[in-house]
């Protein structure tokens, strides 16, 4: 589940970027571009439900980081907060779309486009690695 919702957070911004480059002319490309990032929005949001409950499961159940020497933990859902946060700007963002309000550029959206990235690869290094 963590793996497909990481896969909408990486692949919706994109879209962003093209719709940040849609010309103001072409209706249809900006419709059907608002299309798929709104079924993608949706489809990420249901995968992150579950991703997030079976987390909570594994370490409220299991037992999984907690005692002494699980700071990575801590860390861990301190990025896992920053995750959501970025999910929900992306839902933000596409109603700025649909409602034609964005201000932002498409380089503004290719570099948004990258905090998945880093996100993510921080969360495994953190959960393969442990270092503190």
């Amino acid at each position: 589940f963590v793996a497909s919702w990481f896969a909408g957070l990486f692949y919706l911004p994109r879209i962003f970027v093209n719709l940040a480059m849609v010309p103001p002319e072409s209706v249809s490309e900006e419709q059907r571009l608002l299309l798929m990032a709104r079924k993608l929005m949706r489809f990420t949001t249901l995968l992150m439900i579950p991703a997030l409950a079976l987390g909570l499961v594994l370490w409220l159940v299991y037992g999984i980081g907690q005692g002494e020497g699980n700071g990575w933990m801590h860390a861990k859902l301190a990025l896992v907060v920053l995750a959501i946060g970025y999910h929900h700007m992306c839902g933000a963002m596409l109603r700025k779309f649909e409602a034609h309000a964005n201000q932002k550029s498409h380089v503004w959206f290719r570099w948004f486009n990258e905090l998945p990235v880093v996100l993510l690869t921080l969360t495994v290094i953190l959960v393969v690695v442990k270092p503190f």
